[in-house]
């Protein structure tokens, strides 16, 4: 029997996640490297604004980018000097794994975990950006790599380089 005198709780409505935005902040000085994370930061921004239940077809295009996203970046590392297991390769290959398990997950009912790997994607990246990336660009302009062309001007360059760190300005 309903109460006249006390009203109604209306039902819950599921809010987007929070929004991802750019900022100028992010950029590692290399236009390639900004201009795939300016992608990836939009691509993360209109996932999260997406309901659950529509979540799915974007966040498998958002893995396949974050992919080549991270192949690329990956590429460039080998080819200037990087050994073939380093931190920041490892810690791609880390945020790869857990977003690919993301799909099973909310295969079996768990709609919001989509909305919980972006936030916690959100949370990551900006540090990832302005920290290992933005010391790989340093060392793709060091060796003369234009990640444009993906060459290096002078092969010479990496001959005695052995980067085994995760490129950042802070580690080796």
């Amino acid at each position: 029997m309903n109460n006249l005198s006390t009203p109604m709780s209306e039902p819950a409505i599921a809010t987007p996640a929070l929004a991802y935005r750019w900022s100028d902040a992010l950029l590692t000085g290399d236009a390639r490297m900004d201009d795939t994370h300016h992608e990836f930061a939009q691509q993360l921004d209109t996932l999260l604004a997406t309901p659950p239940a529509d979540q799915m077809p974007l966040y498998q295009a958002f893995v396949a980018h974050t992919v080549a996203h991270f192949a690329q970046e990956d590429r460039w590392m080998l080819a200037t000097g990087f050994t073939a297991s380093n931190c920041h390769t490892d810690q791609h290959n880390m945020i790869l794994e857990t977003m690919q398990a993301v799909v099973q997950h909310y295969q079996k009912g768990e709609t919001d975990i989509i909305n919980r790997m972006g936030e916690a994607l959100a949370e990551w990246f900006g540090q990832h950006a302005i920290g290992m990336d933005a010391g790989l660009a340093q060392h793709l302009k060091s060796v003369g790599f234009d990640s444009a062309t993906e060459t290096l001007a002078d092969p010479a360059a990496i001959r005695n380089v052995s980067v085994s760190g995760c490129g950042s300005i802070s580690c080796s």
